[in-house]
């Protein structure tokens, strides 16, 4: 269960009393999330989120991410909207750690996507995509290309090598290559940064809810597609399925055009989607204890995405959806 800093019945009700949303009739701490506190809130009102941030988020960001929701949620796009206290603040401080009420969206998340379900996947992320074009904050990429570089630096050859033989020479090839060939020059936006199917809320195969936009940032606008491509177009066994692919960008681009540029650029930055995650992947497998309540993820499932786009990855993308 992710819930790091527990809070008493007492808190709980005392911290839903400094909001307009009814009385607090139950609280249940939820396993989403490895980084956060989490409890799914029930009032006389209604349904709610409720996040403690405890470490991956800084508060400092906070305006931002709670910002971009308000926006988004504003415009149409299936987001939650952030809950604002009496007050009107969108967070709070709780034993020293920001708190935030997020609207509870319906929806489940699915663990393989029909065509149509990508299909309404690829035209959500285009429409937040459209949507923050005129959001006025900015927040840099924390988890670009050169962090991949510190992670990787951070784990070792040795420790790479333990995780896989091949792993530093497959990491060493594509750190060279993307910074060399990295499309810089792309149309940017702020863009999700991490729409993983357990990011998506589904209901048949309608959108309800995109959610944890806590990697949100401002970057390449097609590299969020990109992530979303490597993120949702694979089997479990690491089988590319390309009907997936075609749906997802048919999907976005019946609501944003990608330029032939972009078109162009999406088989290196699905390269760089896919390490960016093996880096993550491979530091905590390898820096996360033991005993610790998170499971790590396995590195190697995005080392053979990352492998499957260095070989196929222009036919990946090949085909041009109406």
């Amino acid at each position: 269960m992710a819930v790091y800093t527990p809070l008493s019945a007492a808190d709980l009700a005392a911290l839903i009393g400094e909001y307009d949303v009814g009385e607090l009739v139950s609280a249940k701490g939820i396993a989403e999330g490895v980084s956060n506190s989490n409890w799914i809130v029930e009032t006389t009102a209604g349904r709610y989120i409720l996040t403690m941030y405890e470490a991956r988020v800084a508060a400092g960001d906070l305006p931002f991410f709670l910002g971009l929701l308000d926006h988004l949620a504003g415009k149409g796009s299936p987001v939650p909207r952030t809950i604002h206290d009496r007050d009107g603040a969108a967070f709070r401080m709780v034993r020293g750690k920001a708190v935030a009420l997020i609207e509870f969206l319906p929806g489940v998340s699915v663990d393989r996507a029909s065509p149509a379900q990508a299909h309404a996947v690829g035209e959500a992320l285009a429409h937040i995509h459209v949507d923050a074009a005129d959001f006025p904050g900015e927040r840099p990429n924390a988890m670009a290309l050169p962090q991949w570089r510190k992670l990787f630096d951070g784990c070792g050859e040795d420790g790479l090598r333990a995780i896989d033989p091949a792993l530093p020479a497959l990491v060493a090839g594509e750190l060279d290559f993307l910074t060399a060939n990295w499309p810089a020059h792309l149309p940017r936006s702020v863009i999700h940064a991490d729409l993983f199917p357990d990011n998506v809320l589904l209901l048949g195969d309608t959108v309800t809810g995109l959610i944890d936009f806590y990697f949100a940032c401002t970057d390449l606008t097609a590299y969020d597609l990109a992530v979303t491509h490597s993120a949702w177009c694979f089997d479990k066994d690491g089988s590319f399925r390309p009907e997936i692919g075609e749906a997802l960008i048919a999907g976005y681009v019946s609501r944003r055009a990608l330029s032939a540029a972009e078109r162009h650029a999406l088989p290196v930055l699905a390269r760089g989607a896919a390490l960016r995650f093996l880096a993550t992947r491979a530091y905590d497998w390898l820096h996360t204890p033991a005993d610790a309540l998170v499971t790590r993820k396995d590195p190697l499932q995005f080392a053979r995405r990352l492998s499957f786009y260095v070989t196929d990855g222009a036919k990946a993308f090949s085909a041009r959806p109406a």
